[in-house]
């Protein structure tokens, strides 16, 4: 499993990068995790639009879904200007309704329901789901492949559940969007002390922290974090691979 970070940011993209979006690979299979603003941009610097094989979405805030749309325009041009493509499933929770319908721009994507409680398996992937602490809908996600796994927690609060959740996974790529002085609860974000808390209590291989801040010193996360944690931390960066 080979996981590449598209947008690290949270919120929105800093100058020239992108918010939410990771690139997960297995076996030629190409899964894009989250697509907000500025992603579809970097992808296109590991592969090009007309490859990715399947898009699934944790929730509906913009930074998280900003370039589903643009997505849907470079799979219509290319089927134009190059060869046919297949449809594009775009796994999403069907809770909001109207949300989940403006994902599906039909031939080009489509949108698929996924369900809190079933384990969805796309590609070499296998992933199930746990709903986090947000102020809208949302999903974090462990994602399999037969040999390594990795928990995306999304967006949230800290939750004792992501715990169980991510116990034993090699890599836990976990929201940071406060420092540890802060406390996100009413906001539905964690800090690097809540980070490194669930990394410790889940024995993970990698803690890294993403979804980060517009302010202060990122370098103090990753320190704060490895007060509590004492394997391996990283600070989530544009272009930045993880591989096992």
């Amino acid at each position: 499993m080979k996981v590449t970070v598209l947008g690290p940011w949270g919120g929105y993209p800093k100058a020239g990068e992108a918010s939410a979006g990771y690139l997960v690979q297995k076996e030629g299979f190409n899964l894009l995790v989250d697509c907000g603003s500025g992603v579809l941009a970097q992808l296109q610097h590991y592969l090009p639009v007309e490859e990715l094989d399947a898009v699934i979405i944790s929730h509906y805030h913009p930074d998280h879904i900003a370039d589903t749309g643009v997505l849907y325009h470079g799979r219509l041009i290319q089927s134009k200007i190059s060869k046919e493509l297949p449809e594009l499933p775009i796994y999403a929770p069907p809770h909001d309704k109207e949300a989940f319908n403006r994902l599906s721009h039909e031939p080009y994507t489509v949108a698929k329901p996924y369900k809190e409680n079933e384990e969805l398996q796309v590609g070499p992937f296998t992933i199930t789901f746990l709903k986090t602490t947000h102020p809208v809908t949302c999903f974090a996600m462990r994602i399999r492949d037969g040999e390594k796994s990795m928990v995306f927690t999304a967006d949230s609060s800290y939750m004792k559940e992501f715990e169980q959740f991510a116990n034993g996974t090699d890599l836990l790529l976990c929201e940071c969007n406060l420092y540890s002085h802060m406390d996100g609860s009413s906001m539905g974000h964690m800090n690097s002390t809540d980070a490194a808390k669930i990394a410790k209590a889940a024995s993970v291989g990698t803690l890294m922290l993403t979804h980060l801040p517009h302010f202060g010193v990122l370098e103090d996360l990753e320190q704060d974090a490895k007060k509590q944690f004492d394997g391996k931390v990283v600070l989530a960066a544009s272009g930045l691979t993880w591989e096992e």
